[in-house]
């Protein structure tokens, strides 16, 4: 994801763009999740503690590994649930991230005009870093995640000779608010939580 947008211009004097296009300008104590819904912006635009955070061009690797982990997710999820990529989920008043990749309760799903799920019908969230995120990617999202509630985290780093992707996955202590690791995975992706899962991690050189 991109750079963190705090700039404190006045209402009147909002930053323009090379297109003639402007910058909206962030309320003093930054953005809520209710107006960030309303703002005309950059698909994937995220909302980390009131400010916005806008997306830069991704690796090839960041799109196939959201692809492989979204089809993986998809082909051994149970009824009850759904697997769903690039989807805001609002975690609090002044924060809506949008992870690569979340699996959400089927009721939760409302429409095809929906934008955004609640943290509390999120099971898992996924993450793929990318070289301008990673600070976000690895310490301010799973904070959050887990602050949250949300009971499974998983962060993907690009990793080895063939650039395949290494999955970290993590499970939510209750008590505590922080996630704990359960584990790290090269080849082959093979879990019982949050629900049996089986991916073929190699696959990512087929796509």
């Amino acid at each position: 994801m991109g750079g963190t947008m705090t700039a404190e211009a006045l209402p009147e004097s909002p930053h323009r763009q090379p297109d003639g296009s402007k910058w909206p300008v962030p309320p003093a104590d930054g953005y809520t999740v209710d107006e960030f819904f309303t703002l005309d912006l950059p698909p994937h635009t995220e909302l980390i503690d009131g400010s916005l955070v806008f997306v830069s061009p991704q690796r090839d690797f960041h799109t196939l590994a959201m692809y492989l982990l979204e089809q993986g997710l998809r082909q051994h999820a149970p009824n009850d649930l759904r697997v769903r990529r690039e989807m805001a989920v609002v975690l609090g008043r002044r924060n809506a991230p949008e992870p690569d990749v979340v699996v959400v309760k089927a009721e939760a799903i409302q429409g095809r005009r929906q934008t955004r799920y609640q943290a509390a019908d999120v099971l898992l969230a996924v993450e793929v870093v990318s070289p301008d995120s990673e600070d976000r990617d690895r310490d301010t999202k799973p904070h959050k995640y887990a602050a949250a509630g949300i009971q499974h985290f998983w962060l993907v780093e690009m990793a080895g000779e063939n650039d395949r992707p290494m999955v970290i996955t993590y499970e939510l202590d209750p008590v505590n608010k922080t996630y704990v690791s359960t584990g790290v995975h090269h080849d082959r992706l093979k879990l019982s939580a949050p629900y049996d899962i089986d991916i073929d991690l190699t696959a990512i050189d087929e796509l």
